[in-house]
């Protein structure tokens, strides 16, 4: 456990084992799967695989698990393996969704669009969209160069895709949905100064440049928002020199808030300048030199040169800035970062943040816990971790098989810190 001092003194501390109530949802815990991608959907579609993962998550006591990257549009997608959520792939989603509720658990979609951020090999635009157009820095590992700003029909357009796809997420019986606001896609391109040069009203001071994601989340809300829960997921912090700030990003909350949003999951660093900053620690070497396209190759061993010195892995790394999204806004908020252990958590709850958002550490727990239940003695999913560059720079990760056994033989202490 470290040892951070806290500026906030909360009247009484939540159990993280007790009820939550997100908007019109109520969760049995305070315990959520984060969005990460899962590489479960070849060609497009949901498979069995990612069905069985989300659902044994549930099983291992997960209040809600995160469907990663549910693209609003076939441009939206950042690769050709990428599921849409609309009417082709409702079938598999609303298996999953059915096999997470067996469980006791709530399912949540992520909704996002790429902008710039894309590796398609086709767009329905000469170029694609993002904030302000220009010279696309994520084009030196996609070949497309160049970006175009998006035009307030083309804004329209991408409103009524977000509302389409949160349609969809509830038609397929889906809880709650994440508009992805981080990491570098459309919506974080309006968000971060990096990005939007925009000398409308889009663009500007923080509150501007919100202006766009929050007409998006108004919308969403308007759809969906009696049915499902409506989270949001921001950066705390861009991690580069030029980037967003905590400040920019309490300054944005504070928007969201007023919008109506029922949860910000609060995460941090950008896909392309700050990769480091989304986990704590630098991207491991192996993990660049084993690319097999040789330009992303080159661009990921340049990303070295602008890491910052890291003394090992620091639990909770996003907590300074959040601190400062929480003492700016009284809505619900999920911690994020660096999350390895029940100390971490109840540090969470202490700090005043309602819910606690996990990828890895929490799936290894999860996972454990529901194949010593036995439910999963027979998919026997164990640890989940990045083996190949390419399957970090696609945003997968690996499902190992392990034995049931050696999950029931893990001391249950342990299983919150790996």
């Amino acid at each position: 456990m470290i040892a951070i001092p806290s500026p906030l003194s909360p009247v009484s501390t939540p159990s993280p084992f007790s009820p939550l109530r997100i908007g019109p949802l109520t969760l049995r815990n305070r315990l959520i799967k984060s969005a990460t991608n899962e590489g479960m959907t070849s060609g497009g579609m949901p498979s069995q695989l990612l069905v069985k993962l989300h659902e044994s998550i549930a099983a291992g006591g997960a209040a809600m698990t995160t469907v990663a990257y549910c693209a609003v549009s076939a441009d939206g997608r950042t690769f050709v393996d990428q599921a849409q959520l609309d009417a082709t792939t409702l079938a598999p989603f609303r298996a999953l969704a059915e096999a997470v509720h067996r469980q006791g658990a709530a399912a949540c979609a992520q909704i996002t669009h790429g902008g710039c951020f894309t590796f398609l090999p086709e767009l329905s635009t000469r170029r694609p969209l993002s904030a302000s157009g220009g010279f696309n820095k994520v084009g030196l590992m996609s070949d497309r160069f160049f970006k175009q700003a998006m035009t307030e029909s083309d804004m329209d357009a991408a409103v009524r895709q977000f509302v389409q796809a949160a349609r969809a997420a509830r038609e397929a019986g889906f809880d709650a949905v994440e508009i992805h606001m981080g990491h570098g896609y459309l919506l974080s391109q309006f968000l971060s100064p990096l990005y939007n040069h925009r000398r409308d009203v889009y663009g500007g001071s923080p509150e501007k440049r919100a202006r766009f994601p929050a007409r998006v989340l108004r919308a969403v809300l308007d759809e969906v928002g009696r049915d499902m829960a409506v989270l949001c997921k921001i950066g705390v912090t861009e991690g580069v020199k030029g980037g967003g700030t905590a400040e920019d990003a309490a300054r944005i909350a504070r928007v969201l808030e007023a919008e109506g949003a029922h949860m910000l999951v609060l995460s941090g660093g950008m896909n392309v300048e700050s990769v480091w900053q989304l986990f704590g620690s630098p991207m491991p070497a192996e993990a660049r030199a084993n690319v097999s396209n040789p330009i992303v190759r080159c661009a990921m061993s340049l990303q070295k040169f602008t890491e910052p010195k890291f003394d090992g892995f620091r639990e909770m790394y996003f907590l300074e800035h959040s601190r400062k999204v929480r003492e700016a806004v009284r809505m619900p908020l999920a911690y994020l970062g660096g999350v390895r252990s029940l100390a971490n958590i109840e540090l969470a709850m202490q700090e005043g943040f309602e819910a606690v958002a996990m990828a890895r550490a929490g799936v290894r727990s999860w996972l454990c816990r529901e194949a010593t239940l036995g439910a999963g003695a027979a998919l026997g999913l164990h640890v989940v971790q990045p083996l190949r560059g390419d399957d970090v720079h696609a945003g997968r990760y690996v499902v190992c098989a392990a034995s049931a056994e050696r999950c029931r033989a893990e001391p249950a202490a342990r299983r919150l810190t790996d």
